[in-house]
This record gives structure tokens, C-alpha cells and sequence, in this order.
């Protein structure tokens, strides 16, 4: 079926009118096509997201001609598909224990690579869920902190669903106030100005919490395509 890009081009509009200029939209494109994210890129959104490693590269074949378009992994990263993902990605979003944050620094170093990182944070009870527990992150920081061939920049989140609205916005917030404290504590390698979270249901709070990284799928993407 075409791909209706005006529909895309138009939500892409309408979304950055609501938001402040200096808040980033991450185009979800999991599960879409690379037709789709050429119409996203075509609206100028050049940050993307994809949670499978080989789904992506897929993608990432068939957009090869594009080459400012910001890669990132905010899937679950098992520990087998580190060096393909770090080949594939500048940023993985998804970084959810300090195995792991350990695991990337030594196979980035092993590539010459130094990726963006952000770490995922659990705030509330979700068995769905991966992230660090708020105690464990505070626990790991002096580890993370010497984790030199990797850029720690940012925490991101992704909240159980069902929450009501004061109860979402209260997490953001408490997601923005833990990065406010980890930016004071004195951390030389861990600048975490980016905070990604808000979705297509939820961004409006996010943002009014602080979030300047939004990830959006469906409120960009869903029923694109046309009869």
C-alpha cells in the first residue's frame, strides 16, 4: 500500500508546534518501514529508533544514501548482540545494568568507537520492564564514571502502562530531579543532559517535566498507509 507522507509530514507539524523548540522527536520506527522513515526524514526529523538489532539493519541497508540520520537502539540489548549494535548505532538508549554499561565500553574500545549512552531507569514496579532501580544507579555511578570509551549522556525511562496522568507526571519528574542530582554530584564522565522520556500517549507530560528527548511511533506513523 503508498504511504500517505502527507498525513506523516502534517502530525510531525502539529507535534512541533506543542513542544519547545529545544525538546528532540524521536521517530519510533520499529515495526514501520524504511518508506516511513524516509517520510519522517523528509518532515526533518533525523533522530530514530529501532529495538531489534537485525530489524534494523534491514533498514539501515535500504537508507544508506541518508547519512545524518542519528541511529538509536531502545530496545533490551542482550550481551551476544553488543558488537553488532555498536556498529550500527550511535546511541543505545536502553543501557540497563552496569554488566552491561561494562560489556559496551570494552567492545567499543575493541572497535574505536565512543557511543552515546543513556541509562535506563525503572521508577515504578513493572516485571515487563528492564532498568536500573533509582538505589542501584546511585550504587553504580563511581563504576560508570570510569567508564572512559563510552559517552554516558542521559537516562531514560519508560513507564508502566495504566498510570493516571498526576501519577505519570509525578514519575517524569522524579526521572528529571535524579539526573539534576547526578549532574551535581561532581561525575567528570557522566553528563546526563538528556532526558528521554514521554511517548505517543504520555509526551505532553514529559515534556512538562522536563524531557527533551520524546519518542513517538504510533502519533507519527499509524495508518500511514493508504488504501
Amino acid at each position: 500500500m503508498p504511504l500517505d507522507e502527507q498525513l506523516i509530514h502534517s502530525r510531525i507539524q502539529a507535534i512541533r508546534a506543542q513542544i519547545p523548540a529545544h525538546v528532540e522527536i524521536m521517530a519510533v520506527s520499529k515495526g514501520y518501514t524504511a518508506d516511513h522513515i524516509r517520510a519522517a526524514y523528509r518532515a526533518g526529523i533525523r533522530h530514530f529508533g529501532e529495538s531489534r538489532v537485525q530489524e534494523a539493519a534491514v533498514k539501515q541497508g535500504q537508507l544508506q544514501d541518508l547519512t545524518d540520520i542519528v541511529w538509536h537502539l531502545i530496545g533490551h540489548l542482550q550481551t551476544n548482540k553488543v558488537k553488532p549494535a555498536l556498529k550500527q548505532f550511535a546511541w543505545i538508549d536502553s543501557v540497563d545494568s552496569l554488566r552491561l554499561a561494562k560489556l559496551i565500553n570494552q567492545k567499543a574500545w575493541e572497535l574505536h568507537l565512543t557511543p552515546k549512552l543513556c541509562l535506563q531507569v525503572k521508577l515504578a514496579p513493572d516485571p515487563s520492564k528492564f532498568g536500573w532501580l533509582i538505589p542501584d544507579l546511585l550504587q553504580s555511578l563511581p563504576e560508570l564514571n570510569q567508564l572512559l570509551q563510552v559517552q554516558i549522556v542521559g537516562l531514560m525511562t519508560i513507564l508502566p502502562l495504566g498510570l493516571s496522568s498526576e501519577a505519570a507526571l509525578e514519575l517524569f519528574r522524579k526521572l528529571a530531579e535524579l539526573a539534576d542530582y547526578i549532574q551535581r554530584s561532581g561525575y567528570e564522565h557522566l553528563q546526563v543532559h538528556t532526558l528521554s522520556m514521554g511517548m505517543s500517549d504520555d509526551y505532553p507530560l514529559a515534556v512538562a517535566a522536563g524531557s527533551n528527548l520524546i519518542r513517538l511511533g504510533r502519533a507519527l506513523f499509524a495508518d500511514a498507509e493508504r488504501e
